[in-house]
């Protein structure tokens, strides 16, 4: 199964609410765990990838795009 593309600064929206209410986040790490902090409370919290990536229902907004690598030279 393929890596889902989750970008710094992504706005996403959880299947589950936050105990503070709040259902969408701002990722603020990427790599084998992924920060995020809930857009209510401010409240940052370490998740699984893809145990993450199973609980997104919806992006709400997208990071920056990376920058393009650059070719090797011969």
């Amino acid at each position: 199964m393929p890596v889902l593309e989750i970008r710094v600064g992504d706005v996403v929206q959880l299947r589950k609410p936050h105990p503070c209410g709040g259902s969408t986040w701002r990722v603020v790490r990427t790599g084998a765990d992924i920060a995020a902090r809930c857009l209510r409370c401010n409240h940052r919290v370490m998740i699984e990838r893809p145990v993450f990536e199973r609980r997104i229902k919806a992006f709400l907004e997208r990071g920056p795009a990376p920058p393009p690598l650059p070719l090797p030279s011969e």
